[in-house]
């Protein structure tokens, strides 16, 4: 499996099998890196603009429209996908998960305003960007290419039993007992808060 640079596994062994869809990348398959931020690549951005922006993963060069088709690509390193390109091929790839909830076993995110209590979620990095700017697509299968920022949520319980090399990220797991009893615990906080009681209630009790 991946490991971090401190020698704990990520519960991967390939952090692209597990990417839905780069961060920058429009509904209508073109790179927004490359419209917005052009300027610390101009050579990139120069290239995307002669393709009219079309990110080189999900369009050909023939495609005139190019459409992302979310209802029929799955996870994967986008080999399934139209374009030339992999996602491993691009200097400026970047997938952030951003549904709030743990990957591993389903725990969902209860978060309460004002409070300052540990998450029950945390991110968990498949891989970090290196900054190389290396990219373009490969010839072989070698790692000369550049490091990506690859990002999960993981509840609090599986983050340590990942760290501990011994989990997956893909193993069929269930949550912890201790993680539903926290999240059940902010659940009912929660509807403490939401609930209301009139001032002749409040009166009257007093």
């Amino acid at each position: 499996m991946e490991k971090t640079d401190a020698g704990t596994s990520v519960g991967v062994a390939d952090p692209y099998a597990h990417v839905d869809r780069c961060d920058h990348l429009t509904d209508d398959g073109r790179c927004r890196f490359a419209v917005e931020h052009g300027d610390r690549d101009p050579d990139f951005a120069d290239a995307r603009n002669a393709a009219d922006f079309q990110c080189p993963v999900v369009a050909t060069e023939s495609q005139d429209t190019p459409k992302v088709a979310d209802e029929t690509h799955e996870s994967g390193d986008g080999s399934d996908l139209p374009g030339p390109w992999k996602w491993a091929d691009c200097p400026h790839f970047r997938c952030r998960q951003h549904d709030r909830e743990c990957v591993r076993c389903g725990l969902a995110e209860v978060r309460l305003a004002h409070d300052d209590e540990r998450p029950l979620l945390e991110e968990h990095h498949l891989s970090y960007a290196d900054g190389s700017g290396r990219g373009g697509p490969r010839n072989d299968d070698s790692d000369d290419r550049p490091g990506h920022e690859i990002t999960v949520y993981l509840c609090r319980w599986c983050h340590s039993k990942v760290h501990d090399s011994w989990a997956r990220v893909d193993d069929d797991a269930s949550p912890d007992p201790e993680a539903i009893a926290a999240r059940e615990a902010r659940r009912s906080r929660e509807q403490d808060e939401m609930g209301f009681e009139s001032a002749a209630d409040r009166f009257d009790r007093g």
